[in-house]
């Protein structure tokens, strides 16, 4: 089905003679730009991960992706345990469970400036 790609193609009316190689040599090409753009974009998403999930502080609101919101109490080596309801419910899981950070833990400690208010 696919030979043409195999054996190229040849002039029309010429009955033999030696096949193009172009159609493989480009789609070869192709192939290889595809599986270097593949993973250079994979390996860009898992450092931002890796990122987030070290920048990880007590005090940090995420979500999981399980879709579960809550506040980091306390962390160790592998796993966080989070907060979930006013109730007290904590829950622990994996760091590499951890979606998104939603609030910074340093963003809730900063001190709200309050807007100007201009007189016209």
């Amino acid at each position: 089905m696919f030979q043409f790609l195999l054996t190229g193609t040849t002039a029309p009316g010429n009955n033999g003679g030696n096949p193009d190689p172009w159609p493989t040599i480009i789609m070869l090409v192709v192939f290889v730009l595809l599986m270097i753009w593949m993973f250079s974009s994979n390996k860009k998403r898992r450092k931002e991960e890796a990122n987030m999930l070290n920048s990880l502080e007590v005090g940090d609101e995420i979500t999981t992706i399980g879709g579960i919101i809550g506040e980091i109490v306390s962390m160790k080596e592998d796993t966080i345990t989070i907060e979930t309801s006013k109730a007290g419910t904590k829950i622990r899981f994996l760091k590499t469970a951890v979606r998104s950070v939603d609030v910074r833990a340093a963003d809730k400690r900063a001190p709200q400036q309050p807007e100007e208010e201009t007189d016209k």
